[in-house]
């Protein structure tokens, strides 16, 4: 089924009897070419790339619970590629035009709002980090403008420029970045991929894997044995777990990172902003409400929800940039896991058994990751060979010394 503008109108004539399920909810066949265990954002965009640009035609996602109940579901919607490093920038670049293209790609309206993310700045010495940081950007060919703070001012009058201890000096903006519905991208992303061929096959927990003589065969879940040329795992805050059953111990913690959104306003903030002197971060949702988060909670957790003690910092944060929302009342919270690598950047790599690959290690970035991590993760599943953009995502590179040590693409571990 097509989406258009045609098609509502037809659907709104005839009492909306045309509509169909946006995927089908197939049982487990025996065994496929290859397995994506994980049916978040980055499980299923691998898929639909599987299919759609590698051919693949026996694919299979295996979701222990069902679509959207994980991380891409639990996130606050940025979308951006303002990195500084050259392992990570070239990779959300990559990103940001697939973002820019998604919606027509999967013919599914995602809510993809390039209303563009304003980093702001409070000293002389953070004004000449995110100076270098701009000019990175526009070197491997993204968009970056650094304001001063009359210009900020005048996209929004309301902050508090004047505070003795966090004045605004101006602001790294990025007017390609933006924001998407969470939930709506896994529903296109599962949509495209069933459309193309794929099972999509929800509340089937993988519990193991067949490994032997050190190459995996195929998969243990709770709906049985399913047997599989490559296994792909892209699980997010549950790949510790995870690949402990095929014997490996990952370079993660997994950590909560809350989101809040207050009760719905009228419209003050038209793009994404970010405090500099603090970790808060705010957009404002069509519904009127503040979408906004700040650090993960400080300890190891695979619980969906966190603590009041960070609550209160990010309250604190969004009270010291813009005072005037302190009457806003907090609608709801909720948790996601974090898979937080010891150098804050992602993993898309072959493992040292043959067959099995893993993605994971996204710490706060994955869900702005998302169109690149699964057409890299699938390039990798279809190829062996790693994308261009993702070579120096490696499992490897703490033994070799080659980490992408990047504070700036959200905290890692060591920082809390």
């Amino acid at each position: 089924m097509k989406f258009s503008g045609w098609r509502v109108f037809r659907e709104a004539l005839t009492g909306h009897q045309g509509w169909t399920a946006n995927w089908r909810n197939p049982d487990p066949k025996p065994a496929y070419d290859i397995i994506v265990v994980g049916g978040g954002g980055h499980g299923l965009a691998t898929a639909f790339y599987l299919a759609k640009e590698f051919k693949q035609a026996s694919v299979a996602v295996l979701e222990k619970g069902w679509i959207g109940g994980g991380n891409v579901g639990r996130n606050t919607t940025i979308i951006r590629s303002n990195y500084l490093l050259d392992g990570n920038e070239p990779f959300y670049e990559f990103s940001m035009k697939l973002w820019e293209g998604l919606e027509q790609d999967l013919n599914y309206n995602a809510m993809v709002s390039q209303r563009g993310i304003l980093n702001l700045f409070h000293t002389d010495a953070q004004r000449d980090a995110y100076t270098r940081r701009g000019n990175a950007m526009l070197l491997f060919g993204a968009d970056a403008e650094l304001l001063d703070r009359e210009q900020v001012r005048a996209m929004y009058p309301f902050l508090n420029f004047d505070h003795a201890r966090f004045p605004i000096k101006g602001g790294l903006l990025q007017r390609r970045g933006g924001t998407a519905r969470h939930d709506a991208v896994a529903w296109g992303y599962a949509r495209g991929a069933d459309m193309r061929g794929v099972d999509i096959i929800q509340n089937c927990g993988v519990t193991g894997f067949r490994i032997e003589n050190g190459k995996v065969l195929g998969v243990e879940t709770t709906r049985g044995y399913i047997g599989a040329k490559k296994v792909g795992v892209a699980v997010a805050g549950n790949s510790s777990r995870v690949m402990a059953a095929a014997g490996m111990r990952l370079p993660i913690e997994s950590h909560v990172l809350q989101a809040f959104v207050s009760e719905g306003l009228k419209p003050v903030i038209d793009g994404v902003m970010t405090f500099g002197a603090g970790h808060f971060y705010v957009s404002q949702s069509d519904k009127g409400g503040l979408v906004f988060g700040g650090d993960i909670d400080g300890y190891n957790s695979y619980a969906q929800r966190g603590n009041l003690p960070v609550i209160e910092d990010v309250a604190e944060g969004g009270m010291a940039l813009m005072p005037m929302i302190g009457r806003a009342r907090l609608l709801r919270t909720w948790g996601g896991i974090m898979d937080m690598s010891m150098d804050g950047s992602p993993f898309i790599d072959r493992t040292g058994v043959e067959g099995l690959y893993f993605n994971g290690g996204w710490c706060y970035g994955g869900f702005k990751a998302t169109p690149a991590s699964g057409f890299c993760f699938a390039h990798l599943l279809a190829t062996d060979r790693p994308h261009d953009t993702a070579t120096a995502y490696r499992l490897d590179r703490f033994r070799r010394g080659a980490m992408i040590d990047e504070k700036g693409q959200g905290a890692q571990p060591n920082l809390h």
